[in-house]
């Protein structure tokens, strides 16, 4: 096992445990530390009395409250320290106590109080080195040293500390980015998959409906008429389920298995004939322009708009006739589905003209309703094409 590998678990497991703990641990640690030259002298030392005792064991104790109080903590061993200095019974050798609360106030301490902390320090080491008799050049050195070196690995412990918060607090932001990214993907497919079942239903249904109410009229008259009008029925049923399979086979993830593609423009002459022969309305599809290639998105909303515009004529408008028109530009596709209806093709607040502007807003058009120049009503919308297709808002 590596000496990081090792650390790094003892690491994490002295930051859970109480500040109390660790802070009576560290002070035991220092007091022992700072007794080993009093219960080993060197020759020519002073001995040890009980008020040098009483005040290397004050340099120690404070770290006791290290965590709780820091800077009174750090006050405390600064004075003691010096005073065990002058004392002489014996002098200090090395200041535990003095780097573990430099240390401590470099990563936990205000800006005043590490600058105090720092001057302090070094010029109480300065000065009591001064008046130390038969001091040697390099005590100095040592001394000034250690003073740097417990600020330094304070300091970057206090640098460390807000370098993983501030990743911490970006991970956090990133998650909720990620989150609300989700939630709203979530809701535009929703919305998208809502548009595709109601433009599905909505148009195979009223065509089913159309046929059903003329059915029982020309059952005895014109039975094959009638049989016309149940297999019309019939087959706007299949291509409703056609069309469902299709858009349940991408929620699973199945149209890279084979499933069709959903209908676009090339469609459109067969949703056309299939208007025309299930419900007798006379619709004509017109194009002007040169047919531009349209992204996938695109290329699905051109037909669902002329499906939806055609199944609300269908349904509310009452007219014999309808005109799909396509004008191709550069910049765009023009969609113009108009009829000789009463001139309301739905109803205030209907869901299918709502998801006619929802599926012109996604695709960075625009699309406009209401009444025709010559009566009926008429859906205009307006489609980037190619590359300067807009963003959706």
């Amino acid at each position: 096992m590596s000496a990081q590998s090792w650390f790094t678990p003892v690491a994490a497991r002295l930051r859970t445990t109480r500040p109390y703990v660790v802070d009576t641990a560290l002070a035991a640690l220092v007091l022992f530390a700072a007794s080993l030259q009093w219960l080993f002298p060197d020759e020519g030392d002073d001995p040890l009395s009980r008020v040098g005792w009483l005040l290397g064991a004050a340099t120690a104790v404070p770290l006791v409250w290290r965590s709780r109080a820091p800077f009174v903590t750090a006050c405390a061993v600064s004075v003691a320290t010096p005073a065990q200095a002058v004392h002489h019974a014996p002098p200090p050798d090395v200041m535990y106590g003095g780097l573990v609360v430099l240390y401590t106030m470099a990563a936990r301490g205000t800006p005043w109080q590490r600058r105090f902390m720092l001057v302090g320090w070094t010029i109480g080491v300065s000065v009591t080195m001064f008046h130390k008799e038969g001091a040697q050049p390099f005590e100095y050195a040592f001394q000034l040293l250690s003073v740097a070196c417990a600020y330094a690995l304070g300091m970057l412990a206090r640098v460390q500390r807000a370098y993983t918060a501030e990743l911490e607090d970006r991970a956090r932001r990133l998650e909720r980015e990620r989150a609300a990214d989700t939630a709203r993907a979530t809701a535009q497919e929703r919305a998208r998959i809502a548009r595709d079942m109601h433009d599905i239903l909505a148009h195979a249904v009223s065509l089913m409906v159309v046929q059903a109410e003329a059915g029982p009229v020309v059952v005895r008259s014109d039975p094959a008429r009638a049989e016309a009008a149940f297999e019309a029925i019939a087959a706007a049923g299949r291509d409703a389920m056609s069309q469902l399979r299709r858009i349940l086979g991408v929620l699973k993830e199945e149209q890279r298995n084979g499933t069709s593609p959903q209908p676009g423009v090339k469609a459109l002459p067969v949703l056309v004939r299939k208007v025309r022969e299930s419900t007798g309305l006379r619709v004509e599809l017109r194009a002007a322009g040169e047919p531009r290639p349209l992204p996938p998105d695109t290329d699905i909303a051109v037909y669902r708009v002329i499906q939806e515009a055609l199944t609300n004529t269908v349904k509310h408008a009452y007219a014999s006739s309808a005109t799909v028109e396509l004008d191709w530009t550069e910049e765009a596709l023009t969609l113009t589905v108009t009829d000789d209806g009463r001139g309301t093709a739905v109803p205030d607040g209907g869901h299918g003209l709502i998801g006619i502007r929802e599926r012109a807003a996604a695709c960075g058009g625009d699309a406009r309703t209401g009444r025709g120049p010559d009566g009926g009503f008429r859906v205009v919308v307006r489609l980037p094409v190619g590359d300067r297709q807009a963003a959706p808002g």
